[in-house]
């Protein structure tokens, strides 16, 4: 067994056992559907930040939740993240919990798939960033690129290969605004076709929303927040689903979790629940 880098976290069998109904069935099996088993994480202020601003990277969870999030890295095939993300934080989106594959234990067993969603092939990544270092040190996966572009940039792809990660073209929607909306569905099942039998959706605050909206919610099998003892103010990136409107043009609750469970983790608490369906 090889030795664990010094960015190793640890995250003791006492506090897995809360999470374990919330996660994808340890034996790697999937769901019985075209769709994987999907869950939604994210760190949130009191006030339903994730941000200070829009590409501000905002530290808000403690020790303890941030080796969480990397457990539940270890538990899912893949990570999902928008292109706002990556440009803004250079991420690794590895797992760096000790006995996971390059933290203490050989080959990448373990390592999830990063999948940055990067609509107009934008990412501006070089040899340099962080998910390449990682692939090179033998401590992550490199990314798969979803895109609408058909043809994505020769040397930005060779670059991909190079590491083992590739660009995969999807159609995408447009909103009325002219952006590029994801279509949920059509994305998880290419995933899953992919190999990729569970996905934890981690950010940004656009991608979230997006899988928030009823049109999209249901595909959600998990969701688990971490909430953070702070406020972050006003011109944050908040997390917010579209309001819904009963028949008489009444604004109600646009979703809400059942089978809640709470857990403190330090100074944070951790919401796990999964999606309440209204008729």
């Amino acid at each position: 067994m090889t030795s664990a880098p010094r960015d190793a976290l640890e995250f003791p069998d006492s506090d897995r056992g809360f999470l374990e109904p919330h996660l994808p069935p340890r034996d790697g099996s999937a769901p019985e559907s075209d769709l994987p088993f999907t869950t939604l994480t994210f760190a949130t202020s009191l006030d339903a930040s994730l941000a200070l601003s829009p590409g501000a990277r905002t530290v808000l969870s403690g020790p303890q939740s941030k080796a969480m999030t990397h457990y539940l890295r270890s538990r899912h095939d893949g990570i999902i993240i928008g292109v706002g993300t990556a440009v803004a934080d250079d991420p690794g989106l590895n797992c760096r919990i000790t006995g996971v594959g390059g933290y203490g234990k050989p080959g990448l067993d373990g390592q999830p798939r990063p999948v940055v969603i990067d609509p107009t092939a934008r990412w501006d990544f070089s040899d340099d960033s962080k998910l390449f270092q990682l692939c090179r040190e033998g401590r992550g996966l490199a990314p798969w690129i979803i895109t609408a572009v058909e043809k994505p940039n020769a040397k930005k792809q060779a670059l991909l290969e190079k590491y083992g990660g590739r660009f995969i073209p999807v159609k995408m929607l447009r909103t009325h605004t002219g952006r590029h909306q994801v279509d949920w569905p059509d994305l998880l099942v290419t995933l899953k076709s992919n190999g990729l039998n569970s996905v934890m959706v981690e950010g940004g605050g656009q991608v979230i929303k997006s899988l928030l909206c009823p049109l999209y919610m249901s595909l959600l099998d998990s969701v688990i927040v971490t909430i953070a003892p702070t406020w972050l103010g006003e011109g944050g990136v908040v997390v917010s689903p579209d309001r819904r409107f009963d028949e008489d043009g009444n604004a109600i609750s646009a979703a809400r979790l059942k089978n809640v469970k709470w857990y403190p983790f330090g100074e944070d608490v951790v919401l796990c629940g999964q999606i309440k369906l209204y008729d």
